[in-house]
């Protein structure tokens, strides 16, 4: 196996990936959860049955709700495969759901034309390696790991969020099946370099290193969160994978510049610019990152670093239960669902703020201007488990008075 290349060293104590989320939940035993955590579980479960496709074994891409109805859109494979990761580590807890988890398994790699980019090739890698790891030789038969990067169009581009996904993606596999498998420390640490050069002093990440104006000034000053959030992930996978301590500290940075600019309410907010590091955009407010990603991502930095981030989970937590601009709770316990998001109700406004935090002002924004998504995806629910299936289901008997008292 090569050694980790000059510029990169490797740690010189054991970095572990055995801190449960019950201990991490634990550090910070002062700050008490706005909700029940496993109660949030068995609502993910409920969603992900709204969302399911018995014909094709699959989840459909989202489901709208349409007067008094639900419509579903066409199934996915790659929101299906996230919403797997979440069940397969709810059902390691012992917790109970009403998939058939390896035959959803079993249609997911039956076909693997889908892939299109180093985005798509990681979160297969992922999945394999947590799901199906006797698959992952015949990943990497069929794919070439290690020319991916400039081969796909988002490699090539530097994109983000693709270059998080594809790291996280060789990290898991090394995690799953260490010294078996093709050894990809040098385009693991490509990828690695590429993230880097996308980030500023100030911890941010741009979305992509595109050449040429205006493409340059947007995607390379301009981040998402779900840059910012998937790399925090990647990163801390990385590390640990490769048991290299540098990279957790990108990864401190971007989270700790993150949690400075979440909102009073627990937002995580929609566009940063990593030259001023500030807030571009402050909507759409997304509940996938407030439940899913963030608590995700952040946790498993946490079990990288020792360090709690709770509080600011906590807060993302309470956002959607109703502590958010328009004091509504988007858990819809009647129907069994989590709503989407909070946005603007017309596009130009959000055009108008980016305009006005150029000029460093910024403004509460109204709630008569801002409404409700009502709409779900499969993909928030599977980042919900992955983040907190493995405290399990709440009491079968508090679910069953839980769902009287809500027929009544």
């Amino acid at each position: 196996m090569r050694e980790i290349p000059p510029g990169l060293e490797a740690s010189g104590r054991t970095l572990s990936d055995h801190m449960s989320v019950q201990e991490q939940f634990n550090v910070d035993s002062n700050v008490a959860p706005p909700v029940d955590v496993r109660e949030l579980n068995s609502l993910a479960i409920r969603s992900l049955a709204s969302l399911f496709n018995e014909k094709e074994q699959l989840f459909s891409e989202r489901v709208t709700l349409v007067g008094d109805g639900l419509c579903s859109d066409a199934a996915s494979r790659k929101s299906t495969m996230v919403a797997l990761l979440g069940l397969h580590r709810l059902a390691e807890s012992g917790g109970a759901q009403p998939f058939d988890l390896a035959s959803i398994r079993e249609v997911i790699l039956r076909d693997t034309s889908w892939i299109r980019n180093a985005e798509d090739l990681g979160l297969l890698t992922w999945f394999a390696a947590v799901c199906a790891p006797d698959q992952l030789k015949k990943i990497f038969r069929k794919f070439d790991f290690e020319t991916a990067l400039t081969f796909y169009p988002d490699g090539r581009q530097a994109r983000t969020t693709g270059l998080a996904w594809f790291l996280a993606g060789v990290a898991h596999a090394r995690l799953a099946r260490p010294g078996t498998l093709p050894d990809l420390t040098d385009v693991a640490v490509d990828a690695y370099h590429m993230l880097k050069d996308n980030q500023s002093e100030n911890g941010l990440f741009g979305h992509a290193a595109l050449q040429g104006f205006p493409r340059k000034t947007f995607y390379k000053r301009l981040g998402t969160f779900s840059d910012q959030i998937c790399s925090i992930y990647a990163l801390s996978k990385f590390a640990l994978a490769f048991q290299i301590e540098e990279p957790l500290g990108s990864a401190l940075e971007c989270a700790n510049s993150v949690c400075a600019l979440q909102g009073e309410m627990g937002e995580w907010w929609y566009l940063y610019d990593k030259r001023t590091g500030r807030v571009v955009n402050r909507y759409p407010v997304v509940s996938l990152h407030q439940n899913g990603t963030a608590p995700a991502s952040l946790q498993a930095l946490g079990v990288a670093t020792g360090q709690s981030f709770q509080k600011f989970i906590y807060k993302g937590l309470a956002w959607v239960a109703g502590s958010n601009e328009l004091g509504e709770d988007l858990r819809n316990l009647g129907r069994g669902l989590i709503w989407d998001r909070i946005e603007s109700k017309r596009h130009i406004a959000n055009y108008w703020e980016a305009t006005l935090s150029s000029l460093n002002i910024f403004g509460r924004r109204r709630p008569e201007g801002l409404k409700i998504r009502y709409e779900v995806r499969p993909d928030h629910f599977g980042w919900l488990l992955y983040a907190f299936g493995s405290l399990g289901l709440p009491n079968s008997t508090k679910v069953a008075r839980a769902r009287a008292a809500t027929a009544d």
